[in-house]
């Protein structure tokens, strides 16, 4: 079993004398990914401003590789541990070169003097986080997302055995954000690095995490595995989200539904009602939703966004009850939208409601246009 490689006892962290959160136990192993979520506020950036000695810790203990920081030196800390923090960094007149180079000086001289080798470590490091392009560029200069990048590759260069993010994702766009953690997770399994960070972006900490932190109402709540901790029931209790409106499976939640009485009655499955649910809920039209099994990935989607869904029981033909119910709400509706162009032997009965459904359209059709007239 691997050891722990960064390690807290007891620790209580806060500001001055005030202790925010108490009893912190976080276990980081080489070739592990933990990550800290949690409501702004709740502490996230104070645990781990606390262990990398930002601030200090009002009690307990920080071990690095099995020692206690405290008894550590800066090059000590420096040599095994590499930080990138949200904090804005703001050197002056350095070519973003010179900040990822920063990272070597844990392992040069006195004098801080670069070798041949030293200087090849950073060029790799710029050139692993795709920003060679950057390197004699002006590091004030770039933007939010390349400094973020240039600052990954500072990290980089100190060859940590762990590393310290707080929210790296913060200021980077859909693409660098998961470039970001590529690095990361290739750096976990390549070189075995221990690494503890904070995101916000609960789909990315369900990609890449291997265990998870909560942190809420002034404790490390809960801990455990991407598939213990987001699950619809916890993330109401963390982050408020109601249970039905969050997707366990891909960790997103939806917007509130239109409210009313269903106008709009919608046949899909396999994914071909969602947009048409969005565009609606959009435009904050209800909607009814149905037939669907509850296994379709479609499912929860409807659930959250329609104003009433008709469900049935997995793997089962649609019954003869949740038909019946389907047409009665279907018969309230002034349109009807069917997504599926295939039914198989569990939809059949689907494809009864979309002709119930062309017929209804064009005899509300007919009526207006004799109204028109």
């Amino acid at each position: 079993m691997r050891e722990d490689y960064i390690r807290t006892e007891q620790l209580a962290v806060g500001y001055g004398s005030q202790v925010l959160i108490r009893q912190i136990e976080l276990h980081v192993k080489r070739g592990q990914i933990v990550t800290l979520i949690g409501p702004n506020g709740s502490g996230k950036s104070t645990i781990l401003k606390s262990i990398i000695r930002h601030i200090r810790p009002l009690g307990g203990a920080v071990c690095l590789d099995g020692r206690s920081m405290k008894d550590m030196t800066e090059r000590e800390i420096g040599r095994r541990m590499s930080i990138l923090m949200t904090d804005r960094v703001r050197p002056e007149a350095m070519t973003c070169r010179e900040v990822a180079a920063a990272g070597r000086y844990p392992h040069t001289g006195r004098f801080g003097i670069l070798s041949r080798e030293d200087r090849k470590k950073v060029d790799e490091a710029l050139a692993m986080v795709q920003a060679s392009d950057l390197a004699d560029q002006e590091f004030a200069r770039v933007s939010d997302g390349q400094k973020q990048r240039v600052l990954l590759a500072r990290a980089i260069c100190q060859e940590p055995e762990a590393i310290v993010l707080d929210e790296p994702t913060s200021f980077l766009d859909i693409r660098h954000k998961l470039e970001l953690l590529e690095i990361l997770k290739e750096l976990v399994q390549k070189r075995r690095v221990a690494v503890l960070l904070s995101l916000h972006e609960l789909d990315l900490a369900q990609k890449i995490s291997d265990y998870v932190v909560c942190v809420n109402r002034g404790a490390v709540e809960r801990c455990g595995t991407p598939e213990e901790i987001f699950t619809p029931d916890y993330m109401e209790r963390l982050y408020g989200i109601e249970a039905r409106r969050f997707n366990g499976a891909f960790c997103s939640a939806e917007l509130e539904p239109a409210a009313g009485k269903p106008e709009v009655f919608v046949i899909g499955g396999n994914g071909s009602g969602i947009p048409v649910y969005r565009r609606l809920q959009r435009q904050g039209i209800p909607f009814a939703a149905g037939v669907l099994h509850e296994n379709d990935g479609e499912y929860p989607v409807a659930r959250a966004l329609a104003a009433r869904v008709i469900a049935e029981r997995p793997f089962e033909p649609i019954s003869r009850e949740a038909f019946e119910e389907a047409s009665r709400i279907l018969q309230t509706c002034s349109q009807v939208i069917c997504c599926l162009t295939e039914f198989g032997t569990m939809n059949e009965k689907n494809r009864q409601l979309a002709r119930m459904g062309e017929e209804q359209n064009r005899r509300r059709s007919r009526t207006e246009e004799e109204n028109r007239t």
